[in-house]
């Protein structure tokens, strides 16, 4: 059993498990400054929600993956690469837009309550949509990342569930005994683990397209075309991917520790093709430069203000 496939899935719901707890915190420590206790359910109820729809999301997901995949052998791994590409654009966003968001996070959910316990009666739903949002956005990001791993079965959600409840932990320590952690320093950690880790989901696509390509050109003659390097390459296998970087397989497998722990991790590959490489490198140097430029205080994706006349 591979129980590194559950590594990956808890890193990023560690990560964005926490995030969400700094919001819950903040939410009921202004709902306890605001004497406004008693809408603490609502900020509980709204946990639990945002968790279970997010739970659904990720059932569906798998049931529409698995449903494709018998109408077509090309279906599933179709999806994945879909499922790894989405999951690829959400986590680098995120990554970037909560490192810009760090410094003004604690200010802009306090604004939000404010305006939110000004609305008399439809403060509880506002407490409960806020928090729900929150949670569900978070959510939502692993349960693309686990739809991605679907051949990996159960134990990415295991990995889920175990980020979340230590995440549920560290949102104990600080809001409940307040306990001090350097939460800039963890952050940036797991900022790091997951930019390397989306960087390997990128290989992992490439790996998922190729399979496609390959399953659909051996059906028919027609579809032979579709991989381009066959007639360039005799003896490559790849489909799309271009020649061999390397080939680790007899040294440093992938289905062996610690290949198996690097693949998950990281989108190890034993065999790694030039496409692969190019992108590969291309992520790191433009989301990595973005996301490390994003912790010296420079703000991407942002409106420029214009000034007052």
């Amino acid at each position: 059993m591979n129980f590194s496939s559950v590594l990956p899935t808890f890193v990023i719901t560690l990560r964005e498990g926490v995030e969400a707890a700094l919001v819950v915190g903040i939410v009921l420590a202004c709902l306890q400054k605001a004497q406004r206790s008693h809408l603490n359910r609502w900020v509980y109820l709204g946990v639990a929600i945002g968790i279970l729809v997010s739970a659904l999301i990720g059932v569906l997901f798998s049931w529409i993956i698995q449903a494709l995949g018998v109408l077509s052998p090309a279906a599933e791994p179709l999806m994945e690469g879909i499922f790894s590409l989405v999951a690829v654009v959400l986590l680098s966003w995120m990554l970037i837009w909560m490192t810009q968001q760090a410094r003004s996070m604690k200010k802009m959910v306090e604004g939000e309550v404010a305006s939110v316990l000004d609305r008399g009666k439809s403060a509880a739903w506002g407490v409960f949509s806020l928090i729900f949002i929150a949670v569900l956005r978070e959510g939502f990001e692993t349960v693309v990342f686990v739809a991605a791993k679907f051949k990996q079965g159960m134990l990415p959600a295991v990995g889920a569930l175990v980020g979340l409840a230590v995440a549920a932990l560290i949102g104990v320590l600080l809001f409940k005994w307040g306990i001090r952690l350097n939460l800039r320093r963890f952050f940036t950690v797991m900022g790091v683990l997951l930019l390397l880790l989306v960087a390997g989901l990128v290989v992992t696509a490439l790996g998922h397209f190729d399979t496609v390509m390959q399953t659909l050109a051996s059906q028919n003659r027609a579809s032979e075309s579709l991989c381009v390097y066959y007639e360039r390459f005799v003896r490559n296998p790849s489909c799309i991917l271009g020649p061999d970087v390397w080939n680790l397989s007899t040294v440093l497998p992938e289905d062996r520790f610690p290949g198996l722990l690097l693949n998950a991790l990281f989108g190890y590959t034993d065999r790694l093709y030039q496409v692969q490489a190019i992108a590969y490198m291309l992520f790191l140097i433009l989301i990595g430069g973005i996301y490390f430029q994003s912790l010296s205080g420079r703000q991407w994706f942002t409106k420029k203000q214009t000034r007052e006349s």
